[in-house]
């Protein structure tokens, strides 16, 4: 058909106006934070983000276009939220304060009962109607609890056999699921298909410090599963992918070590990010990435379909193809803690000292060039602010090392010389 006249295009253009894509946008009516560590939705409309440092919880009824505080006691850091459905919620921190609420959010009262072990709750999965499931922690023991009576009561699962941390929970049904984090061999994936009673390794990378930080099943096809692996530098982050619901993994480079969270809309098309990178975006599984240069300390997203997907970060981000109010993203990173190593070179012994700004959890890993791991220091929970000082034998041989640094409010890599 040709386009004979000025008159028809008009008529053309007004009678078939262009298709909308769907963007990434920063979500307004929210403080900027260090970040923002969960959000979970119920829906398109109904959410709820938690505030780590801001020791805070959002809700919103209206998909993120406004939002109010709930009433939630001061805590150390809140680590994540999940709901089972509009009333009864669970909230938890890297501290052994477990939160739940019968209103929707209104108010928290403590979780009672729970055993000493449980230090904090780093991954929550609410599945069926009754049934939730949490585990922990980031920086160990390795715990799953689960409750399916909405809260009531608990079970607790010693998970010290199979891992040393665990930081995800993901779901199928009540019996099904998987859980992940770290051991002895690197980054692990493990199954359970009797509720927790029984676990089996299904993936693990090998490189001890690396954490399989989060999970996500394709809402198109529950048999395609990714997963995102936080390495240690000086090497990449991973992305992994299943095609036959965990059974095997293919791992690929990510260009960033510190990656936490994934989410992927098609088998091909996804995005992934961590404390210190925005969305980065690849439309080949992997294979190639793009910085998009938006966004910042990404860690949750929760995706219902190719057009709408909430993602948790120093704030809110929407992808929709909805005309939103939205604000300026900051492009500033996160502050690392302030190190100090002297001397550097190092001679016999490795001493720094750490400048702590609030209450916090640590673990130190030496890592050489080749990204292996020499030394793991046992964590360590700071109870305040201030500055801490170390000192210890560095017995191996001249070279290039690096001091990992993993605690709350993100990861650095510090790099040493050895005379």
């Amino acid at each position: 058909m040709k386009i004979t006249d000025f008159k028809t295009l008009i008529f053309l253009l007004l009678a078939f106006p262009a298709i909308s894509q769907p963007i990434w946008r920063g979500l307004s009516g929210l403080p900027l934070s260090w970040r923002y560590e969960d959000i979970h939705f119920l829906n398109a409309d109904l959410g709820w983000a938690a505030d780590g440092v801001g020791s805070s919880v959002f809700k919103t009824t209206d998909g993120g276009l406004n939002w109010a505080q709930q009433n939630v006691p001061p805590e150390l850091y809140y680590r994540n939220i999940e709901f089972l459905n509009e009333n009864i919620g669970f909230l938890g921190s890297l501290s052994p304060n477990f939160y739940k609420t019968n209103n929707g959010g209104e108010n928290w009262e403590l979780v009672a009962g729970l055993p000493p072990e449980v230090q904090a709750i780093c991954g929550l999965d609410a599945v069926g109607d009754h049934t939730i499931y949490g585990c922990g922690a980031w920086f160990g023991p390795a715990y799953v609890i689960k409750s399916t009576n909405s809260g009531a009561t608990w079970q607790y699962i010693d998970m010290s056999a199979y891992a040393e941390t665990l930081v995800e929970v993901l779901f199928v049904d009540e019996n099904t699921g998987f859980a992940s984090g770290g051991g002895v061999h690197g980054a692990i994936i493990l199954k359970t298909v009797n509720g927790g009673g029984t676990w089996s390794e299904i993936y693990r990378s090998d490189i001890y410090g690396e954490y399989v930080w989060k999970l996500q099943r394709l809402f198109s096809n529950p048999q395609v599963v990714f997963g995102s692996v936080e390495s240690i530098a000086p090497l990449s982050g991973k992305l992994l992918k299943s095609t036959d619901g965990g059974v095997t993994w293919v791992s690929k480079d990510v260009p960033d070590t510190d990656i936490q969270a994934v989410g992927f809309i098609t088998e091909n098309h996804g995005w992934m990010g961590g404390h210190n990178s925005g969305f980065l975006e690849t439309f080949d599984a992997g294979t190639t990435w793009n910085d998009t240069g938006f966004g910042m300390g990404l860690n949750r997203m929760q995706i219902f379909d190719g057009n709408l997907v909430y993602c948790s970060g120093e704030m809110i981000y929407k992808y929709s193809d909805e005309t939103l109010s939205t604000v300026q993203v900051s492009d500033q990173k996160p502050k690392n803690l302030n190190v100090t190593i002297a001397p550097n070179p190092i001679k016999e012994n490795l001493n720094l000292a750490i400048d702590f700004q609030r209450a916090d959890h640590l673990v130190i890993t030496i890592i050489d060039s080749h990204g292996k791991v020499l030394k793991k220091l046992p964590s360590e929970t700071i109870s305040a602010a201030g500055r801490r000082n170390y000192s210890f034998l560095f017995p191996y041989k001249s070279g290039t090392y690096y001091l990992s640094l993993h605690y709350d409010f993100g990861a650095q890599a510090e790099k040493i010389i050895k005379k």
